[in-house]
């Protein structure tokens, strides 16, 4: 899946931008703050969630912009997408598949959509929320029902702590209706995510050894059986703890270097800058065999953190398999960047097309 047309109003710095990209590769070249990265944003919208930044939506707008804003999309399968905001509601997104008004999770069933930033080169050291989303990222894209079992799972937990630290008594019938909905959709979010963390981790560790480390995964934490009974159980503990100990959203995504036997966060900078690389290329292989579709690929400013044989190596493995885009501040960073390729300078929210 690609987009053949891509327009951007009154996005970021984007005034009223409008491209048409080829298969392949489409490569963004422009100076820091240019708004390449912005183009890559609007492009993670076109799937659930918040986008790479995970921004606020009023953010989003352009300032000095009559308000709100909109980034529509055309696929090569003719299927027409968009989402955005209007000015007298700014957080509130709008979503359209076709014309006609959908939920956010029902862009999944259109576009599967995954990106590396500079952001996420701490993924490793980081929280284990920041790598619970990550995990959550690679799931979805292997099975777009669980957007809907986490959004259930996290309102459901919201109201339960909200009852928890009420002054008056909670009724316990309500609760338990809570608690039997956050196991059913903590059941179902554990399962999508132990699968997809086994499927990725053989497909890792069948690959040989290469210029991109080979990571090993597994999910840590507690099996979501039986949460109902748990979450009864430690209604008091949670209670004056102010939030929910147990769930699946206590879960963790544990990374090694398989070479080094090594725990990613004591890996050297350069070394989970590839580990976290090797993971996103063998996640969108295995999302084409099994989806059937190839992921659009979103990377930002990754080539300049790769010596020129690194960067060779990206480019051949990625060529054939779908439509990457990819930014940098030069240009002939992407010279040995194989056809199809459509280039683009971006300057000041302009973008001008190149030969």
């Amino acid at each position: 899946m690609a987009l053949t047309r891509l327009v951007l109003t009154d996005f970021r710095n984007h005034e009223d931008a409008v491209l048409a990209p080829g298969p392949g590769f489409v490569v963004l070249a422009g100076d820091n703050g240019a708004g390449k990265t912005n183009i890559l944003e609007a492009v993670s919208l076109l799937s659930p969630g918040r986008g790479l930044r995970r921004a606020p939506l009023s953010d989003m707008a352009r300032q000095g912009g009559p308000g709100g804003f909109a980034v529509a999309a055309t696929l090569a399968a003719g299927v027409e997408i968009g989402t955005g905001t209007q000015a007298e509601a700014p957080d509130r997104r709008i979503v359209r598949v076709n014309g006609a008004a959908a939920a956010a999770t029902a862009l999944a069933e259109s576009l599967t959509v995954l990106w590396l930033t500079p952001a996420m080169d701490r993924l490793f050291v980081e929280p284990a929320g920041e790598r619970r989303r990550f995990l959550d990222r690679l799931t979805l894209a292997l099975a777009p029902g669980h957007a809907h079992h986490t959004t259930r799972y996290e309102a459901a937990m919201r109201e339960r702590n909200r009852l928890l630290g009420a002054e008056m008594p909670a009724d316990p019938d309500w609760l338990t209706a809570l608690e039997a909905r956050m196991a059913d959709h903590g059941a179902a979010i554990d399962a999508a995510r132990r699968d997809a963390v086994a499927t990725l981790a053989a497909r890792l560790a069948d690959q040989p050894e290469g210029p991109f480390a080979r990571a090993g995964l597994s999910l840590a934490g507690e099996a979501c059986d039986d949460l109902a009974a748990q979450l009864r159980a430690g209604r008091s503990r949670d209670a004056a703890a102010g939030r929910t100990l147990s769930g699946p959203h206590r879960q963790d995504l544990s990374v090694v270097h398989l070479e080094k036997r090594q725990p990613a966060h004591l890996c050297s900078t350069g070394e989970q800058k590839a580990l976290l690389l090797g993971i996103v290329l063998a996640h969108a292989e295995l999302v084409a065999d099994r989806v059937g579709r190839h992921p659009i690929l979103l990377l930002d400013e990754v080539a300049a953190h790769l010596d020129p044989s690194r960067r060779a190596a990206l480019f051949e493995r990625l060529a054939g398999r779908g439509q990457t885009w990819m930014t940098g501040t030069e240009a002939a960073l992407f010279d040995a960047v194989p056809a199809p390729a459509t280039r683009f300078r971006v300057a000041g929210g302009a973008l001008f097309r190149e030969a």
